[in-house]
């Protein structure tokens, strides 16, 4: 890759935003300026009420993400803009599950590592069937600190710690049969797959996805806090003008025009 071309590509399909990490030179590993890119695009996502899903990929057929760029970090972050800057901390969120729009991951290759926790911060995941999986930071006297230590939370406990403790890869079938992953396909049907994935969410009222969303992954940890939550957002979602219309809509046969209030 050029000096010259971008480390994260954006594409815009309707209501779809497409994000490909593009340092395909690094196997897309992120260094800060990915990660600030990446942060600042999903935080215009959030601010952009035309964008109903986000959809996250990767350059080439080596690794959607392989983690961490450790050169890079070495090197230190001074160079970011002030956009850059103020990514790194919704690139926080998004590792948490916290962005409030639906993100798609589309793995057209094996994650592992960050690019492995990268993809526990999306919502769904389309696979290529030949891609591979795993934390393997204890092979290297780490433990996985971007957010793998909640990968219990998603799978099997005994499992959880078999793929953390060994830090050995499982295969897309395995990761499929565990619930990490939604879809697995073809590696060259991937985007198309995560991209029609991302439709199917965008076509539903935003309002309702936002709370969806984070009522959801909430009651996950906290099932209290999340009942709790749910007093907040239902009044602001079932008063809402889309809920309304999505009511009209239903009754007169046709599909419902969202404004995301």
């Amino acid at each position: 890759m050029s000096d010259t071309e971008p480390v994260l590509v954006r594409e815009r399909r309707d209501a779809v935003l497409t994000l490909r990490l593009n340092r395909p030179e690094a196997r897309n590993a992120f260094n800060p300026e990915l990660m600030g890119e990446l942060g600042a695009a999903l935080a215009e996502a959030e601010d952009d009420a035309g964008i109903r899903a986000v959809v996250l990929t990767g350059t080439g057929d080596r690794a959607f993400c392989s983690g961490m760029d450790l050169r890079a970090f070495a090197e230190g972050s001074g160079s970011l803009t002030p956009e850059q800057q103020a990514g790194m901390a919704t690139f926080g969120r998004f590792t948490k599950g916290q962005v409030s729009v639906p993100v798609v991951g589309a793995a057209q290759a094996t994650a592992v590592a960050g690019g492995f926790e990268l993809l526990m911060g999306c919502d769904v995941v389309v696979a290529a069937a030949e891609a591979k999986f795993g934390l393997p930071e204890v092979k290297r006297g780490l433990f996985a600190a971007g957010g793998g230590i909640v990968l219990g939370t998603r799978i099997p406990l005994a499992v959880a710690l078999e793929m953390t403790l060994t830090g050995d890869y499982i295969d897309a079938e395995r990761a499929y049969q565990l619930g990490l992953v939604n879809q697995v396909v073809p590696a060259n049907e991937v985007l198309e797959a995560g991209i029609a994935m991302a439709e199917r969410i965008a076509r539903n009222g935003p309002l309702g996805l936002a709370a969806t969303k984070e009522l959801v992954r909430l009651a996950v940890h906290d099932i209290d806090a999340a009942w709790k939550k749910q007093e907040e957002w239902q009044p602001k979602v079932f008063n809402s003008e889309d809920a309304k219309e999505g009511a009209t809509a239903f009754i007169e046969k046709r599909d419902p025009v969202r404004k995301g209030r």
